[in-house]
């Protein structure tokens, strides 16, 4: 596996990690060599701490889209409970309408009442 044509796709690319390059930086000893080591240590512990806050941010947009889920489901609940409300409320006015436009087919089909009280005509005298 020693050259990239050679080795399988499935197999890592050579890499160091940070232990690593601090192990070859302790053979070296020039002062160049330390102070790449500072550096790329220090890029470790940058790149860690990114994959750290990264993580965190990753668990909070998680919980937030199960938060999300939560209230579209209670609004959908809401709102289907709503709908049931206002058919029955359409259903009870519809029944109010039904009974209100029999009642005034009744009162039409009634023969008209006779007056209650004296009947005065205007044709005859009246007794003094």
């Amino acid at each position: 596996m020693t050259s990239p044509q050679k080795r399988p796709l499935s197999a890592l690319p050579y890499a160091f990690t940070e232990h690593g390059f601090v192990m070859l930086a302790s053979l070296l000893r020039s002062d160049i060599a330390i102070r790449m080591s500072v550096q790329i240590t220090r890029a470790f512990v940058a790149m860690r701490q990114a994959l750290t806050a990264m993580a965190a941010t990753e668990a909070k947009i998680e919980l937030l889209n199960e938060k999300i889920e939560r209230l579209n489901l209670y609004i959908e609940d809401v709102m289907h409970d709503q709908n049931d409300i206002n058919e029955a409320h359409r259903m009870q006015l519809e029944a109010i309408s039904i009974a209100l436009s029999e009642l005034q087919m009744q009162k039409r089909l009634q023969k008209p009442r006779r007056r209650i009280g004296y009947d005065v005509k205007p044709d005859e005298e009246y007794i003094e």
